[in-house]
């Protein structure tokens, strides 16, 4: 007892450290410092600048200990949170701070569940102005939701949290859409509460898009949870939203994981010359570098389109109509910009989901001119937009449209260029779209003298040649077209579907090679496997089975006479282990064999990715034997298939901005550009002029008269007024001058 004796009531810290060791000894002590709390914070909720630094001492002594005392401190949370949702604003900096790090170390000690924190932590986003406050409370936030999902899903914990998110997001969607444009951009919502509710779908947003990036939520409600806050009354929370979708994220720079500099490369190798050396300094250099590079790289990567969010909408349709309204609907108060986003993101969701909105159409015909800003954005939107599915009515005026605005010998060639391009992608997608004459216009161009006009023409003759040669002239068709179409092969019309796929393309080579690797590995262990499943089965013939035993020999012993075109085989084994006859020289497989793999194996990425392999060395074979003009296309099209499944399933699904420009000269460049380009011409150089008269010089000036006097011409010299002075000059002024450079000499000489 000689400690409780020495022990100050005052001394929170040390009180705390006996309470740890012995929470039954000191249990008096404790409730002794509660009674104070409970009195304090009655005193603090009435005037909270009145004892605050005691009271902020009291509840970290108390959340320290809480988990000794479960029963006496079962309302301790609940005070915390009342006191941070009830009094926020009337709380200094440093108690908000205070409380809410004790609620974050309840949480830690298991005292209270995710649940109740997340519940107190939510609302406290939008309404703190303290940016190291914000941070600390979205990392908490996030780092707590992982923590929960580390092993396996936390459905309850995840359900809570979706619904509050909903709930701050649909909180404010009642309200009235002021837009962005112009004068409106300034002009916030009138009163606080809209501002509250855009805050709260804002950070509901944000923590959801976080959540969907680090891979914790991958389902389709945290899609649904953003595709709601496509509709959101604000402008902010829309185009976050959106920006989800497209994958062109604006927020990143928000991110907890995201660092300003990264390691700095020219430090670690100093570091590692001038520290002493130890044997796994350079692993651990290396692995540094290795970072710091994955990590350059990955920031220059370009950014593509959330594909599996969009997979994951509910009830495409109706979200596309709904995007499609709020763009009509609010046309005048969206600004250019946004509603661009929108365009990008209704023509997305259409192309991945089949979708059909015509008044689409309609609406974007007006910005489809060349004068337009930004209009190689629109017109990818455009021919996104356009799938199978659509009907060529609804586009034939909009290609007509592009042929009219950006096809004609009015404008430059750029622009002649992206129309063909923007109508090349439309037919590609929906080749029905073309006027026969309209083709025949398009296609003359392919003799212009602008390379990127050219290859324009070019790429749509070759698309009609493939998907519809009929409508091209006889001369244009090209000859596989032609051999095709006097074969009778002609082009399924709108509405018609190709007939029921039977086999994969090339799926025979990937069955032979199968079949050839088994056959080097087991050998001739054919025999012996029969052998042993004959024993396996010893003991267990039936009697009926014997009898049937008997009768398939005696079929088999019964005259062969018409055995001639018949082939009898118990098993495939038995077939492949057969002699052939010799009649029949088995040199070329049968084209019209159908492969039984698909129906017995099920195929993996691996399998398709060695059926690519497989089918591009078919195809050299078939052009090193003179194959033609088909094999190297169907050669170029199988390696680009390849290339697009190294480098992921998005790439070729949506088309870029350089798809619809096309191959261009070297692009004027932008102010950006040329401010790049100086800097990097400046590198070296201590100032930007001229480093004439500078060297070797301690503070840097131009040269003096007296060294540019040096270099001038002599003629120049001869008729300056010094020397020409000099030669006039009398004897009293020729002595003056000697003895004043005397008297200079003797001074710099001393």
């Amino acid at each position: 007892m000689g400690g409780r004796g020495v022990l100050l009531t005052s001394n929170l810290p040390q009180l705390q450290n006996l309470i740890k060791r012995d929470p039954a000894a000191y249990k008096e002590e404790f409730l002794q410092q509660w009674n104070h709390y409970d009195s304090i914070r009655q005193i603090f909720q009435i005037n909270p600048d009145e004892q605050a630094q005691h009271f902020r001492e009291l509840v970290s002594f108390i959340s320290q200990v809480a988990q000794c005392y479960p029963k006496e401190t079962k309302n301790f949370p609940s005070h915390l949170s009342t006191l941070l949702l009830e009094n926020y604003g009337t709380l200094t900096p440093d108690t908000r701070k205070t409380l809410v790090q004790n609620l974050v170390m309840l949480r830690n000690k298991d005292v209270i569940t995710s649940i109740e924190l997340l519940k107190s932590l939510f609302p406290l986003l939008p309404r703190t102005t303290s940016s190291t406050l914000r941070s600390f409370i979205r990392k908490t936030i996030l780092s707590d939701i992982r923590t929960a999902n580390l092993r396996t899903k936390n459905h309850k914990l995840n359900r809570a949290v979706q619904a509050m998110l909903f709930t701050m997001v649909e909180r404010g969607m009642d309200a009235e859409v002021v837009g962005d444009k112009g004068k409106l951009r300034s002009a916030g919502p009138t009163s606080d509460k809209t501002a509250n509710n855009g805050e709260d779908a804002m950070w509901a947003v944000i923590l959801t898009k976080e959540l969907w990036r680090k891979g914790i939520w991958t389902d389709a409600k945290p899609v649904s949870i953003v595709a709601l806050g496509c509709f959101h009354p604000v402008m902010k929370v829309q185009s976050a939203s959106i920006h989800f979708f497209l994958g062109s994220d604006d927020e990143k720079e928000d991110s907890d994981d995201e660092e300003d500099g990264g390691p700095d490369v020219r430090a670690l190798h100093h570091r590692r010359e001038v520290n002493k050396k130890r044997r796994g300094d350079d692993k651990k250099l290396q692995k540094q570098l290795n970072a710091a590079k994955k990590k350059k790289y990955n920031k220059n990567a370009p950014t593509s389109p959330n594909f599996p969010a969009l997979q994951l909408l509910n009830d495409p349709q109706t979200f596309s109509e709904k995007l499609y309204d709020n763009l009509s609907r609010y046309d005048k108060r969206f600004s250019l910009e946004h509603k661009i986003l929108i365009m990008q993101l209704l023509s997305r969701v259409m192309g991945a989901h089949k979708l059909c909105v015509l008044s689409f159409y309609t609406y974007i015909v007006k910005y489809l001119a060349y004068h337009q800003l930004r209009v190689p954005s629109i017109l990818v939107a455009l021919a996104q937009s356009v799938h199978d599915l659509t009907p060529p009515d609804a586009l034939t005026p909009v290609v007509q449209k592009l042929a009219a605005e950006f096809v004609h010998p009015g404008v430059g060639s750029e622009v002649i260029a992206a129309g063909i391009n923007s109508i090349r992608e439309v037919c590609r997608r929906q080749p029905w779209a073309m006027e026969e004459d309209l083709l025949g216009d398009l296609v003359e161009y392919r003799r212009s003298r602008d390379k990127a006009v050219t290859a324009a023409a070019r790429g749509l003759l070759q698309l009609y040649r493939e998907v519809n040669p009929g409508m091209l002239k006889r001369r244009e068709r090209g000859k596989d077209a032609s051999i095709g179409m006097s074969k009778g092969a002609q082009p399924l019309p709108f509405g018609h579907s190709a007939d029921a796929a039977v086999d994969i393309e090339g799926l025979m080579l990937l069955e032979d090679h199968l079949q050839k690797l088994r056959e080097e590995e087991i050998g001739g262990a054919n025999i012996d496997d029969e052998d042993n499943e004959a024993a396996a089965w010893e003991g267990w013939d039936v009697e009926t089975d014997s009898d049937s035993e008997s009768e398939s020999v005696g079929w088999i012993d019964v005259g062969s006479e018409g055995d001639d075109n018949v082939e009898v085989s118990d098993s495939e084994d038995e077939q492949e282990s057969a002699p052939k006859p010799p009649t029949e020289p088995e040199t070329n497989p049968n084209p019209n064999r159908t492969s039984t793999l698909a129906t017995t194996k099920i195929l993996t990425p691996a399998d398709f990715a060695l059926l690519n392999d497989l089918r591009i060395q078919a195809a050299t074979k078939a052009i090193e034997s003179g194959g033609g003009s088909k094999a190297k296309r169907k050669l170029a099209t199988l390696e680009a298939n390849k290339k697009a499944m190294q480098t992921g399933p998005s790439d070729g699904s949506f088309i870029s901005e350089n798809d619809i420009l096309g191959p261009r000269k070297k692009a004027k460049a932008d102010y950006a550009e040329r401010i790049a380009s100086i800097e990097k011409g400046r590198e070296g150089r201590e100032k930007y002029g001229s480093l004439k008269g500078k060297k070797n010089k301690e503070s840097p000036s131009s040269s003096t008269n007296r060294e540019k006097a040096r270099n001038k011409p002599i003629m120049m010299i001869l008729s300056s007024g010094a020397v020409r002075g000099k030669k006039k000059a009398s004897l009293r002024e020729k002595q003056q001058k000697l003895r004043a450079h005397i008297e200079r000499a003797k001074k710099s000489y001393h």
